[in-house]
Order: C-alpha cells, then structure tokens, then sequence
C-alpha cells in the first residue's frame, strides 16, 4: 500500500495518522512503524500485533478497542431472551475481515452456545451472495438467530443483511447501533470521535503512543425495534425492554 492510498483511506491529522477498522490499521502498520497511529473500531489491537498490551503498548499505535470477545456470548444471551424458542444461530463473519479470521467472537460464541441450548453455525461469508444463502438456509428449519459480528465488510452489507433477514424471517442481533429495520443491536455505547481526538490531541503535545493505553469501552447500548419483533411474530418480554437504552417504536 502505497503512502497516497493509506492518505485516501485514514485521516492524517497533523503528524498523527487515525486508522479504523482491523485490516486498515494492520494496511497503515505495514507501511510506518515511527508514525503515530490512533486506531478505533479494532476489536483484538494485541491479538492483531497493533500493541504489545493494552496497558503499554509499545510501539507507534494505541487507541480504542472496540470491545472484548466476551460480546460473543452476550449477543447470544440477548438474542436467546428475546426470541426463547431459537434452537439455531449462526454468527456471521468475514474471515478476511475479522478479527483472527473470525476466531476471535467464533470460538467463545461456540463455547457459550450449550449453556443456551443452541447448536452454534459458523457462517463465514466473502460476498454479498453468500450472505444471503447463509440467511436464506436459516428459514424453515427449527427456530434460528443471527449474530452479526463487527467487521467492516460485514458491517458494509447492513442493508442487505437486515433486508434479507426480515425476508426469511430470521431474528437477528446487530454489533453497530443503527439497525434501521433489525430486530436489535448491543454495541459499544459511547461516542468514538472524541476520544480519537483527546489521543490525537495528547500525542500532538508530546506524549508517546507507546505509554498511551488501549482503552476498552465502558458503556455499551441495547436497542430493540419493536415493529420488527412484531413483524417477527415475537413477544418482547418486559424485562428485556426495561434494559434497552433505545426503542423503535
């Protein structure tokens, strides 16, 4: 990648580069390791190589994780309350794009799913084509769910995926808070620009991004769009709205 395509793809805000997403930080870190790199959106910066800890990390990159792999089992624990009867979930995935090939969520998705009574589907995806197989194969059979990771190509098909999953009458969870017309969404809760900017800020006055912490989110939003749970044939209980931060009514 040459130094003009990573200026068309991260912001260079004075002598620091501002990278999101996985593969566009891993892109901007193959090209400058004497740069400063603040980094958002990235769900594994140690697993990925971005930082040696979050504590210290080490190098020219720190930033903003976008949340830990525990998600995984917490997406399934919203997804199984909403909809009891699911039997089936698949989690979906670019593994050119995700995070440990999608390793990262699949693995503890798996390891949570028998303690909800649910055969886990690893549902690997390239194209918008083998998106809608993978949600088209979920019709029909005994009652399924979706779990849709936070990778950027994943995230890039969203009206596809919250199209064609209302279609074939699949519940689904969403990693991002705008779902539009997605049954529900538990996502990093707290606004990412600001952030960026005090790190940005902070290195601009002389601090090091190896001596910067990666930070983990503190907040995180439950939303649930009541309509197309109605459209779903599904009965939220009232427990679950008394914890939603949002509700589409």
């Amino acid at each position: 990648m040459s130094g003009s395509s990573i200026a068309s793809q991260a912001a260079i805000l004075g002598d620091v580069i501002v990278a999101l997403n996985t593969p566009l930080v891993a892109a901007v870190l193959d090209e400058t390791r004497s740069i400063p790199v603040v980094f958002g959106l990235v769900s594994d910066p140690v697993g990925s190589g971005f930082a040696q800890s979050y504590a210290r990390p080490g190098g020219n990159a720190t930033g903003f994780a976008y949340g830990g792999s525990g998600l995984a089992s917490k997406w399934l624990e919203l997804l199984k309350e909403i909809s009891p009867a699911i039997a089936r979930v698949a989690v979906l995935f670019n593994p050119d794009a995700a995070p440990g090939g999608g390793a990262y969520y699949l693995h503890p998705f798996e390891a949570a799913a028998p303690s909800f009574a649910i055969t886990s589907i690893a549902a690997p995806v390239r194209n918008p084509g083998e998106i809608v197989r993978v949600i088209a194969g979920l019709e029909g059979q005994s009652p399924s769910g979706l779990i849709v990771t936070a990778d950027y190509f994943v995230y890039n098909q969203k009206e596809l995926i919250i199209t064609f999953a209302a279609r074939h009458k699949v519940a689904a969870i969403y990693s991002w808070r705008e779902i539009s017309g997605g049954l529900m969404s538990y996502s990093v809760g707290e606004p990412l620009e600001p952030q960026l900017a005090a790190y940005v800020d902070r290195i601009l006055k002389g601090a090091k991004p190896a001596e910067l912490p990666v930070q983990e989110p503190t907040k995180f939003k439950l939303v649930i769009n009541l309509r197309t749970a109605k459209a779903l044939g599904l009965d939220v209980p009232p427990s679950l709205l008394a914890r939603a931060d949002e509700v589409i009514e």
